[in-house]
């Protein structure tokens, strides 16, 4: 089952900052084409104050592009774009990015290698004083815990220490609203889980509205409060990671967030059968072809005579659990399942099927092209 996480809400801060606390954005009918290639389809999105939201989807599906827009890198075609209650971009307008109140942060880090760390981060306090410009870098830098590196260049800074020098840059200014592109991407895999955790602490702890840009439902899942699926240039799903893993709305969103065995299916009367036995069919269900999506725990294994019989093909050690290939009449491919140790190669097993954890989608889901904000 997916893991239930507390609901954690940002404070604004006294003085300076309780602006950005205050700030949040909305995307409205957005669309972008580049020559016959729609990147972006009417894409609507909101960002409350202090929430953070990842848009999560495959290379190509626009989230990139949708982050450009935001920051003001380019500009869309038409729809609208209002960060906390003015419009940046639309009906004639389009504010240059200096004036968004909006930070961005690169895959790369994109630092100036000529400068060191603490004039990097300096760099877009120009409008201050020189001595007030200092302090708020100074300030930032302990904030993620390099004020020790602030006279080193960097080239002499490790991948995570890169990433926090990018960090504190992006938010010296006070930014509205933080956007990142795949910026823990570049880091292995222990760093970029600390790395992450430190860059979502200084978040909350600020009250900073925040969008990820990631193609990794992991990454995703632990940073965000709401998460947004893009596929083909729409927005097809956008709910908390709770919602989307317990409530798919078409069968790419349950994908995005788990591993999915899908089968197919036949509406018939009250029921929908399959070759691993009947789910209750759901009351909107017209008769006819659909297709079963089963979270892995929607899959109980017992002894025979409890469900449909299949029979152990194979195992092998994955850790904690085997995991298992299945052969069960009326499916051409092995069921592949990670369970307990205890079924062996050749054994005769039960499958019963859990409907709790069973997603049951028309055969050509019209949810996959449809916007659902």
């Amino acid at each position: 089952m997916f893991p239930r996480r507390p609901t954690v809400k940002a404070a604004p801060r006294a003085g300076a900052d309780a602006p950005n606390a205050v700030s949040g954005l909305d995307v409205a009918k957005v669309t972008r084409r580049f020559g016959r290639t729609l990147a972006l389809d009417d894409v609507s999105l909101s960002l409350g104050p202090g929430e953070i939201l990842a848009v999560l989807g495959a290379s190509g599906c626009g989230k990139s592009t949708l982050l450009r827009l935001i920051a003001g890198l380019d500009v869309a075609d038409s729809g609208e774009i209002a960060v906390g209650d003015r419009r940046v971009a639309g009906r004639g307008c389009h504010e240059p990015p200096e004036t968004r109140g909006v930070g961005l942060m690169f895959q790369d880090y994109a630092l100036f290698p000529h400068l060191t760390v603490l004039a990097n981060v300096r760099f877009g306090l120009a409008h201050l004083p020189g001595a007030e410009a200092r302090r708020v870098a100074e300030e930032r830098l302990a904030q993620v815990g390099l004020a020790h590196r602030a006279d080193s260049y960097p080239g002499t800074l490790s991948g995570g220490e890169a990433q926090r020098v990018a960090l504190a840059r992006a938010l010296a200014p006070r930014p509205r609203v933080l956007l990142l592109d795949e910026p823990f991407s570049n880091l292995d895999a222990g760093t970029r889980e600390h790395v992450r955790a430190d860059t979502l602490a200084v978040l909350r702890r600020d009250g900073i509205g925040a969008i990820l840009v990631t193609h990794d439902s992991a990454e995703a899942i632990a940073f965000a409060d709401r998460i947004a699926l893009m596929h083909r240039g729409r927005v097809v799903q956008c709910d908390s990671p709770e919602r989307l893993y317990d409530a798919p709305r078409s069968p790419f969103a349950a994908r995005a967030l788990g591993d999915i065995i899908e089968i197919p299916g036949q509406a018939v009367d009250g029921l929908v059968t399959t070759a691993l036995g009947p789910l209750p069919r759901p009351a909107s269900m017209p008769d006819g072809a659909v297709r079963v999506c089963l979270r892995p725990e929607a899959i109980r294994l017992g002894p025979v005579g409890e469900g449909v019989t299949a029979t152990v093909l194979g195992r092998a050690f994955a850790g904690a659990h085997l995991r298992l290939d299945l052969v069960v009449a009326g499916r051409d491919a092995p069921l592949r399942l990670h369970v307990p140790p205890e079924a062996a190669p050749g054994d005769r097993v039960g499958i019963h099927l859990l409907p709790a954890r069973a997603y049951i989608f028309a055969e050509t889901p019209p949810g996959e092209r449809i916007s659902t904000i």
